[in-house]
């Protein structure tokens, strides 16, 4: 998965969940600043082995994504300087924080198949995951613009590598919702600059998951 040759005018997006966070009552957490478990040496020796060395490297502002991106520079032995986007951070659920998926289903009265509610569906005091793909796409635009020609790692958080996915593929936010995302996964989408036409999006690789 090392990047091979590539135009100057692509920028190649590695886009990697955080790593797993304890939750043992199995409470919804979204945007809430939950610490990650770090503690696989292994899967960071693998994770840090299937990225570019010399990429930029994202985080959200959550403790989880900085901790991941942590690990994978210790597993490297290289230093990171990484920076941080407010705007990347996971789904805000609101009042729904703290409570289980039951609980959040019952306060909707029906289930959702795939997430904890429609994407068009605000939580009381939380965004909707269309809110969130409002705030995370314009972010992918200015960082694929401001580092063209460069690799980024993007250490971040399901619903944004979604969000993700949603604009390369030009995807309803309630068909993106059907796509996976495990913990310390990479998805590979590339941004293809054209001059004075509108850029182009290409799905590399989807939830690709790195054996230690």
């Amino acid at each position: 998965m090392k990047p091979g040759c590539h135009s100057d005018r692509t920028t190649r997006w590695w886009h990697v969940r955080h790593a797993p966070v304890p939750n043992p009552d199995g409470t919804i957490y979204g945007s809430a600043d939950r610490l990650a478990d770090t503690s696989d040496a292994a899967a960071f020796r693998a994770l840090a082995g299937a990225l570019p060395s010399d990429a930029v490297t994202v985080v959200s502002t959550l403790q989880r994504t900085r901790q991941t991106a942590d690990a994978i520079a210790e597993a490297a032995g290289r230093p990171l300087d990484v920076q941080a986007e407010a705007a990347l951070v996971e789904q805000d659920f609101g009042d729904w924080q703290g409570k289980t998926p039951g609980e959040a289903f019952a306060l909707q009265g029906r289930r959702h198949p795939f997430w904890l509610c429609p994407a068009t569906a605000r939580p009381p005091a939380g965004e909707s995951f269309l809110d969130l793909m409002a705030r995370v796409h314009p972010v992918l635009y200015r960082l694929s613009a401001a580092h063209l020609g460069q690799d980024v790692v993007a250490v971040t958080h399901g619903g944004v590598i979604r969000a993700a996915v949603a604009l390369a593929l030009d995807l309803s936010a309630e068909t993106a919702l059907r796509f996976a995302v495990d913990n310390l996964s990479i998805t590979r989408i590339d941004y293809i600059d054209r001059d004075d036409e509108a850029p182009l999006w290409r799905v590399v690789r989807l939830n690709a998951s790195v054996q230690p």
